[in-house]
C-alpha cells in the first residue's frame, strides 16, 4: 500500500504516555497475523467489563470517523510489541501525530506503513484546539514535500522522516521488496565492481 498524501479529518486523543499495552491489551496478542487487530484497538478504554461500548470515548464518537490519530505526549510507550501498529493499521489508521514517540513504536508504525508525524508542542496544542472548535477540520498530509497543514487555516508545519523509510512508504515496500527494486543496480555494481586479490 502506497502512501503519497492523505486528506482526513481527525480522530483527538489528548492523552500523555499512551503505552503499547492501552493500545493493544496483552490478552490479545494470541493471533500471528496482522488482521482482527483492530477490534481491539484501545480496548479497555472503548468497552466497559461486560463488553458494551463506552460513548464518551473517542473512537465510539462518530464525530470522529478520521484516519489521522492526534494523540499526546510520548505515544507508543511501554513494551516493544509489533500489534500496536498493527491493531491502528487494522482500525483504518494511516497517520498518528504526537509531539514525541518512543523509538521502537516509530520504527514499528513506519514498518507498517503508518506515517508517525512528530511535531513540536505547541503545534500539537494548536491542533487539538483546531479539533475542538471545529471536529470536521480537515489536515494534510504530503510525503513527498514532507508537509502537514490545517485546511483552511495558517497552521502547518514540516515534518522528519528516515529517507529509506520515506521511500518504502511512497513506494509500498516493505524492506524485502525495497531489496528486491535494488536488483538491477546490484548485479550492475558487481559486474563492474574490481576485485584484488
Amino acid at each position: 500500500m502506497k502512501f503519497t498524501s492523505l486528506q482526513s479529518t481527525c480522530v483527538p486523543l489528548p492523552m500523555e504516555n499512551v503505552d503499547t499495552d492501552q493500545i493493544i491489551p496483552a490478552r490479545y496478542l494470541k493471533a500471528t497475523t496482522r488482521e482482527g487487530f483492530g477490534e481491539n484497538l484501545f480496548r479497555d478504554w472503548r468497552y466497559d467489563a461486560q463488553g458494551q461500548a463506552i460513548p464518551d470515548f473517542v473512537l465510539n464518537n462518530p464525530i470522529y470517523p478520521g484516519q489521522i490519530l492526534v494523540a499526546g505526549k510520548n505515544f507508543g510507550c511501554g513494551s516493544s510489541r509489533e500489534h500496536a501498529a498493527w491493531a491502528l493499521v487494522d482500525y483504518g489508521f494511516r497517520v498518528v501525530i504526537s509531539s514525541f514517540f518512543a523509538d521502537i513504536f516509530q520504527n514499528n508504525a513506519l514498518n507498517n506503513k503508518l506515517l508517525p508525524i512528530k511535531v513540536s508542542d505547541d503545534f500539537l496544542a494548536a491542533l487539538f484546539s483546531k479539533i475542538e472548535q471545529n471536529p470536521q477540520v480537515i489536515l494534510s498530509v504530503d510525503l513527498p514535500t514532507q508537509q502537514l497543514k490545517v485546511e483552511e487555516s495558517e497552521l502547518s508545519t514540516s515534518f522528519e522522516i528516515n529517507p529509506y523509510k520515506k521511500d518504502c512508504l511512497l513506494n509500498g515496500y516493505n524492506d524485502m521488496d525495497y531489496l528486491l527494486s535494488q536488483k538491477e543496480q546490484t548485479i550492475l555494481f558487481e559486474k563492474n565492481k574490481e576485485y584484488s586479490f
